[in-house]
C-alpha cells in the first residue's frame, strides 16, 4: 500500500511563501512513484475539501484551481519519490490542511496532511 507523508506546513504572514513536500513509499506490483499522478487538495475548517492542483501522471501536465493559479506550483522529483507544492503570495484564504494524493487507475492514496496557517 502506498504511504504518503506531507510536510512543510506552518504559520506565515500574508504575502509569504511556503514549500510543501510529499514523500511517498510502499510501492508494489512493479509500480514506482513515476507511475502516479499527483494531486494536492486542501480543507479549511468548516469547509469542504477543495482541489488545488494536479500533475498528470502520464503527460506531466499541470492544472490549477483558479484560486491558486499563478501563485502555486506543483512539481515532482521521481528519483526522490517526492512531490512538492510551492505556494507564493499566500493569502488568508489559503489557510487549510493540505493533502497530497497519489493517483493511479482511479485509486487515491493520501497522507494525513500538513497544516498551513496564514495570519497577520
Amino acid at each position: 500500500q502506498v504511504h504518503v507523508v506531507e510536510s512543510g506546513g506552518g504559520l506565515v504572514q500574508p504575502g509569504e511563501s511556503l514549500l510543501l513536500s510529499c514523500a511517498a513509499s510502499g510501492f508494489t506490483s512493479g509500480l514506482t512513484f513515476s507511475n502516479y499522478g499527483i494531486v494536492w487538495f486542501r480543507q479549511a475548517p468548516g469547509k469542504e475539501r477543495e482541489w488545488v492542483a494536479t500533475l498528470d501522471g502520464i503527460d506531466g501536465k499541470t492544472v490549477y484551481a483558479d484560486s491558486v493559479k499563478g501563485r502555486f506550483a506543483i512539481s515532482r522529483d521521481d528519483n526522490k519519490k517526492m512531490a512538492y507544492l510551492q505556494m507564493n503570495s499566500l493569502k488568508l484564504e489559503d489557510a487549510a490542511i493540505y493533502y497530497c494524493t497519489l493517483r493511479r487507475g482511479g485509486v487515491d492514496s493520501s497522507g494525513q496532511g500538513t497544516k498551513v496557517t496564514v495570519s497577520s
